[in-house]
């Protein structure tokens, strides 16, 4: 596929391979299948392997990333950026990033926590990619510290061998509630003003981050060494609860965030329609965001998503995403709206039993 550096429509019914298309070039930002689905799921099921390349500009150069997936043993997986070798996914995800919108996105606000802060961390990591290594590096130590919770209670290990891992669990646990709640921040105030556009400022759109250890309404951008003391007192304080439970059950591993119309939870309290328009102007923030700091775009992934919007949703996504390059999927042209063909270098592609052909523009 050459795709269009602006609008690229793909039509076809359902089950021809559109969201397949979308989620190989989200396979090449490194992060996990925006759908759930498994890396071995990424191979036809009557094929022997699997290879994706694809090439991308940024701001100085053209890259070209390769994924190469096969069955059976050895070596299964293979990573290469520029023809080189990467030993893991992290040195896609600096390089290539994307905003994906699905119908699943709802769950950003009526799913569990484990959503939002994989939302979160996401958005937070295209912006500062040393999260990421903050993110992995907790959640390597909080299962550490879990395998000896349950060691304890047969004898194999005692309460002393936590103490190294609860002092860094709190200096990482502290800074990755440092760097969420910043971006947190950044976000709120882009979701207000994106919501009051949705609703002609009826309604007030408010996101608040839900720290399970700290309490207090603000935290600093940085960790202090008050902070990770206080850290380490809570984990050290809930101990015999965790060797009972065999996991961690403080820290920054239960952390949420929560939106709220008028004081009330969406997730509790909002409508269908509510819900709705709060997990798009989320998505919509965080594409905003990463504009506004990094001073270059992303990639858009629109997935059947723009024919459960009125005409005014549609606006305003259109208006966020102008000048962006954007893969979008729909069954129908007419559920898209007339904005998609209104660039005189927009593409529309048809998607039939996975071929993809471009059309002559209308």
């Amino acid at each position: 596929m050459e795709p269009s550096g602006t609008v690229n429509l793909i039509l076809g019914d359902n089950a021809q391979g559109k969201t397949n298309l979308l989620e190989a070039i989200w396979a090449c930002t490194g992060c996990k299948s925006f759908r759930g689905a498994k890396e071995r799921d990424y191979i036809g099921l009557s094929a022997a392997a699997m290879h994706l390349k694809l090439k991308f500009q940024d701001k100085r150069r053209t890259q070209e990333i390769g994924l190469h997936l096969q069955r059976g043993e050895g070596k299964q997986k293979k990573l290469l950026l520029n023809g080189v070798p990467l030993s893991g996914a992290s040195g896609l995800f600096s390089q290539f990033q994307c905003v994906i919108f699905s119908p699943d996105d709802r769950e950003l606000i009526r799913g569990g926590p484990e959503k939002r802060r994989s939302f979160l961390d996401l958005c937070g990591s295209q912006l500062t990619p040393a999260m990421l290594g903050c993110i992995r590096r907790f959640d390597q130590l909080t299962a550490q510290r879990n395998a000896l919770l349950k060691q304890i209670p047969a004898g194999r290990t005692s309460k002393r061998d936590l103490e190294d891992w609860d002092l860094q669990l709190a200096k990482y646990g502290s800074l990755l509630t440092c760097l969420r709640y910043s971006y947190i921040r950044k976000l709120s105030e882009v979701c207000a003003r994106l919501y009051g556009a949705v609703t002609a400022g009826q309604e007030k759109l408010s996101v608040k981050y839900r720290s399970n250890i700290f309490k207090t309404t603000e935290i600093p951008e940085k960790p202090t060494t008050e902070m990770q003391r206080y850290y380490y007192e809570q984990l050290h304080s809930a101990v015999e609860d965790d060797i009972r439970l065999g996991f961690t059950a403080k820290g920054a591993g239960r952390d949420d965030f929560v939106c709220k119309i008028g004081g009330l939870s969406v997730r509790e309290f909002g409508s269908q329609g509510q819900q709705k328009s709060a997990a798009l102007v989320l998505k919509l923030a965080q594409a905003a965001v990463f504009c506004e700091k990094k001073d270059e775009t992303p990639v858009i992934l629109l997935d059947d998503v723009m024919g459960e919007l009125d005409d005014h949703r549609q606006r305003l996504v259109y208006e966020i995403i102008r000048g962006m390059q954007v893969f979008l999927t729909a069954c129908q042209p007419d559920a898209v709206g007339e904005e998609p063909l209104q660039h005189p270098d927009s593409a529309v592609f048809q998607m039939e039993n996975g071929v993809l052909t471009r059309q002559t523009r209308p």
